[in-house]
């Protein structure tokens, strides 16, 4: 298996992986051309973030994107672990680990101070998952506003 940074030639493959992804989460209904435009938005500016992918000779096997803010706490860079995903006949053999593990490597040598991400609150495997990758619980309260 092999983790690299994604390329427009893997839109197709990671938008199967998204739409797998949201149709986990509540909050979320897959959009596939949402999901190719913001792949390949990331994808074609890198001051956005990052897309890394892990792949086998035959397919896709997960993927995990890490966008870019400013923290003015910390006066520097910080991460926002957007999306990540595993294929579930993939799960279970580390893929998820290594995937994390490379982009918090990525997203510190590009100078992120800080990582933060969403998980579903009912979703207790993600959220053991990340805290045995040094992730902790927020005391804050995510809160959205959908603007059109």
């Amino acid at each position: 298996m092999d983790i690299t940074t994604a390329t427009f030639g893997d839109v197709p493959a990671l938008a199967e992986l998204l739409s797998e992804l949201f149709t986990q989460e509540a909050e979320f209904t897959p959009d596939e051309n949402a999901q190719r435009r913001g792949l390949a938005r990331i994808i074609s500016n890198p001051e956005i973030g990052f897309i890394l992918v892990a792949k086998d000779e035959n397919s896709t096997l997960g993927m995990v994107n890490i966008l870019y803010v400013v923290s003015t706490f910390l006066g520097e860079r910080a991460g926002l672990l957007e999306d990540m995903i595993v294929a579930p006949r993939a799960r279970g053999a580390g893929i998820g680990g290594r995937l994390l593990d490379r982009a918090i490597a990525t997203a510190r040598h590009q100078g992120c101070k800080r990582m933060t991400l969403l998980t579903d609150l009912t979703n207790e495997r993600a959220q053991r998952f990340y805290r045995h990758h040094g992730f902790a619980p927020s005391p804050m309260v995510p809160m959205r506003l959908t603007l059109d």
